[in-house]
């Protein structure tokens, strides 16, 4: 039996930093044996198809090959296809599909000990709302998140680490995601 799974990693290819090409990206995950892989745009993301359950373990193995074969470490946040779909359907800002941009979801590496988000309270601006479910931290800034103080300090506040990705980008990997389970035989 097959899973499906979404890969995101966290701080490739920005500013110039932690290098990552797409087909060195492929090649990495083809080469621990996952199968049906497929990118999206060249910031760390992809889907596939494994037939490893442990996703813990997944993460663990490509985390270990990239570092093996290009020199780096990357977090490396990997989520089943439903816990996707979950985090899509969850959605608590209605808004998103006509401002993809003022939405992004930090997916973490695990759900943080504490959800009290008090302390987001501090550094949130009028224009911006977030909630937390589980491993995903919703936020909404229809100003952006480039100045935002609370997004800066996110992981820190949470004490987990993550990786965020706008709705556009979270949407497309999703269906994505559908595609690589429908038509290669996973239901």
């Amino acid at each position: 039996m097959t899973s499906t799974f979404i890969v995101l990693l966290r701080a490739v290819n920005v500013l110039g930093a932690n290098s990552l090409s797409t087909k060195d990206f492929i090649r990495v995950l083809e080469s621990i044996a996952l199968k049906n892989v497929t990118t999206y745009i060249q910031t760390g993301n992809a889907v596939f198809q494994a037939s490893e359950s442990d996703a813990g373990r997944l993460s663990e193995k490509i985390k270990a090959r990239i570092e093996r074969r290009l020199g780096f470490a990357p977090e490396v946040i990997l989520l089943r296809l439903d816990e996707f779909e979950r985090a899509v359907a969850s959605n608590p800002y209605p808004d998103a599909d006509g401002n993809h941009k003022a939405l992004h979801l930090m997916f973490l590496a695990s759900a943080p000990k504490s959800s009290d988000l008090t302390a987001c309270e501090k550094y949130r601006s009028d224009s911006e709302q977030c909630s937390l479910q589980g491993r995903i931290f919703y936020f909404w800034a229809p100003n952006g998140v480039g100045r935002s103080k609370l997004f800066a300090r996110i992981e820190k506040l949470l004490g987990v680490t993550g990786t965020a990705r706008n709705w556009r980008t979270t949407c497309k990997l999703l269906e994505l995601a559908r595609a690589c389970g429908m038509t290669k035989g996973n239901p």
